[in-house]
């Protein structure tokens, strides 16, 4: 059995995916990277099984049918035979020194007889042609150096947003969860987050600068003019994540808190980028979105609409929808996402 496995999915991904694995190659015979080819066109494939044959106890390929993100990181649970699961994207990359740090806590657990749930560690949003990086830490908000329950956890800032970059999870704590992501659905990583939180019971944080989250591309799913191109994507995850829990019955506070504060972003990005389309479609699938949530459960709308950020999300007149829009791009200045 192995340490860690890091799954990289892997869609025609070949001018850059060999990087990411090389990262994760500094982890040794700890780590077991499962390269998922979710059929690639282009010489994916080939380079993936190069890799595989260079490193044959540490890459195994999986080539499968074109499913999705989901898909591949469902692949990659299934087949995961490492204590731990890592989902890295075949863009990003792991930074060396952090990496070692976090294999050597890992390690710690296994040798003590102990472990975690969820390990969170900081990520970095790297805008090469602006050279530009901005770093999402955790410090104040988690306890350093400790094992930790959620009634430790102090208030998030506004960009303190726990991502897929941040997290490693327990192999059997999301497979006890059943977790599974829908296919043929982008955006599903916030899933991938949301679904298990209230299966997390103990979690430890290190203050490190692990994963590197590549901004840029333009054909990437995060490029805003692709986002909202899927939109319906966007809002589909929403629904799921609406649909997951009843919030209003998760007992522990700070847990409860912070998954309102997660719904009421996944919200508020789709009511930014809908009020930035600005057709009466779009309009119109924005007032839908939130009447879905008050339609599904009238407390969880409660809750969202008691955060900052919910009510200028369903202003109607235009004036307010340009003061929405003006709050996302300074946001999108501060913190360098997008």
């Amino acid at each position: 059995m192995k340490l860690l496995t890091v799954a990289i999915p892997c869609y025609n991904s070949q001018d850059y995916m060999e990087h990411a694995a090389e990262t994760a190659l500094a982890g040794g015979e700890d780590v077991e990277i499962l390269l998922i080819d979710d059929g690639s066109t282009d010489e994916t494939g080939a380079i993936a099984d190069r890799l595989q044959t260079e490193h044959p106890t540490i890459i195994r390929v999986i080539h499968q049918e074109n499913g999705g993100h989901g898909s591949a990181v469902n692949t990659g649970l299934a087949e995961a035979t490492g204590i731990y699961f890592k989902v890295l994207d075949s863009d990003d990359w792991f930074d060396g020194d952090s990496f070692q740090k976090i294999l050597e806590v890992l390690r710690g657990f296994v040798h003590d007889g102990n472990g975690v749930d969820m390990l969170l560690s900081n990520y970095v949003y790297e805008k090469p042609s602006l050279r530009k990086h901005k770093a999402i830490r955790y410090d104040g908000v988690f306890p350093e150096e400790k094992v930790f329950t959620w009634n430790e956890v102090k208030r998030f800032k506004a960009s303190q947003n726990i991502l897929m970059h941040s997290v490693i999870y327990r192999t059997k704590m999301l497979r006890e969860c059943g977790l599974k992501l829908p296919e043929h659905t982008f955006y599903v990583d916030n899933i991938f987050v949301y679904n298990p939180l209230p299966f997390v019971k103990s979690m430890y944080y290190v203050n490190t600068d692990l994963y590197r989250y590549f901004i840029g591309r333009e054909d990437q799913s995060v490029n805003e003019q692709v986002m909202i191109g899927r939109i319906d994507q966007q809002i589909k995850v929403n629904k799921l994540m609406i649909d997951a829990y009843d919030l209003t019955k998760i007992k522990n506070k700070k847990l409860r808190h912070y998954m309102v504060k997660y719904l009421t972003m996944m919200m508020t990005v789709s009511s930014v980028f809908l009020i930035k389309e600005g057709t009466e479609e779009s309009l119109a699938k924005r007032e839908e979105l939130w009447e879905y949530l008050k339609n599904q459960n009238k407390g969880m709308y409660r809750m969202v609409n008691k955060m900052a950020l919910s009510k200028p999300m369903q202003i109607r007149n235009r004036a307010g929808r340009k003061i929405v829009v003006w709050g996302y791009s300074l946001s999108q200045k501060i913190y360098g996402f997008n």
